[in-house]
């Protein structure tokens, strides 16, 4: 409508000055108080009109919600966070498949630092340890390949809980785990194999793998097959060695820093202690006969989560809510590793 007013023709009846026009009509007695009253209410309805709007009104009409109308401030309350970590959902419901993104997203506002560019640029090769159908071509992993100081083994078949649960099993889903929360870091991830093919790889390929992909860290993934009562974690660190084709001297202090940070990590998220029966009580163990750690050219480790032959360590081991912590902890020393 137009507050700009009209311009009547000479035919309004309501136009003084019409000479034409039909007598005016005579005034009602009421029409003076009524204009009165309405001057008086126009202005209190407009007024109590915007001071509802200000305090947010009815929203827009559709939804029916408080506070989404015309300036009204959108509340924080009503975006909650999907999930942080996503893998999370699989291990907490004792998942023991394999987890891929998960049903969360990351946060948008996840702390500096944690974001899926912080590790931009920087490639982590996982290594699970054996392969689930080892036991079908024993002929193929008892060949021998040279790891540089001697001959050993191209793969082994791994271990397995008294209930059956294999080691492979295990290494693949803690690695499938591991994978997704470096992804969302935004690191580069590499497998050394994914249960894609029969067997192995073999030990000195597993090495040319992180070599090739001239990988920043490498951590290679086991669960342990010693006796019973013997318990908790161990991080095997690569010794000095140079013969043959081996030759790990530019990587023992860098792969030992990796392995402190890993432990260290490991056994704050899982809750669990070093092994009670190698390496001092210190979680950590310096071998030179693993031709992973000795023909790898780049920083590795491996790490034995725990001794599949023990009861307590094995309940652990069968959990996929701690198999979620384990691959959290190992994580966190990755990127702690990396970053630093």
């Amino acid at each position: 409508m137009s507050y700009a007013g009209s311009n009547p023709g000479p035919s309004d009846p309501f136009d003084p000055s019409d000479p034409f026009g039909p007598s005016r009509p005579r005034r009602s007695p009421l029409r003076r108080p009524l204009t009165v009253a309405l001057a008086a209410l126009v202005p209190g309805a407009l007024l109590g009109w915007l001071a509802y709007e200000a305090l947010g009104g009815t929203g827009t009409g559709g939804g029916g919600t408080a506070g989404t109308g015309a300036g009204a401030a959108p509340s924080v309350l009503s975006s909650p966070a999907n999930g942080s970590d996503g893998a999370g959902s699989a291990g907490g419901s004792g998942g023991d498949g394999k987890t891929g993104a998960g049903t969360g997203t990351a946060s948008a506002s996840a702390p500096a630092g944690s974001g899926a560019t912080s590790l931009r640029g920087k490639v982590v090769v996982i290594d699970p340890g054996h392969n689930p159908t080892n036991y079908q071509h024993t002929a193929d992993i008892n060949r021998q390949v040279d790891i540089g100081t001697n001959r050993k083994e191209c793969d082994t078949t791994g271990t397995s809980t008294n209930s059956g649960y294999d080691e492979a099993q295990f290494t693949l889903d803690v690695a499938h785990r591991l994978r997704t929360l470096l992804q969302r870091q935004g690191a580069t991830v590499r497998l050394t194999q994914d249960s894609d093919r029969p067997y192995g790889p073999c030990v000195d390929e597993r090495a040319r793998i992180g070599n090739a992909a001239h990988a920043d860290a490498v951590v290679s993934i086991h669960a342990d097959g010693a006796g019973a009562g013997q318990r908790g974690f161990h991080v095997i660190l690569p010794g000095a060695v140079h013969e043959g084709a081996a030759d790990t001297r530019a990587i023992v202090a860098p792969s030992k820093d990796l392995g402190k940070l890993v432990a260290g990590d490991f056994a704050r998220a899982t809750g669990t202690s070093p092994s009670n029966y190698v390496g001092d009580g210190t979680g950590l163990v310096t071998r030179e006969d693993l031709g992973g750690l000795n023909l790898s050219t780049v920083p590795k480790v491996f790490i034995e989560c725990g001794n599949m032959r023990d009861t307590k360590d094995a309940a652990l081991l069968t959990s996929g809510a701690w198999r979620q912590k384990a691959a959290q902890g190992i994580s966190e020393g990755i990127v702690s590793f990396l970053r630093g």
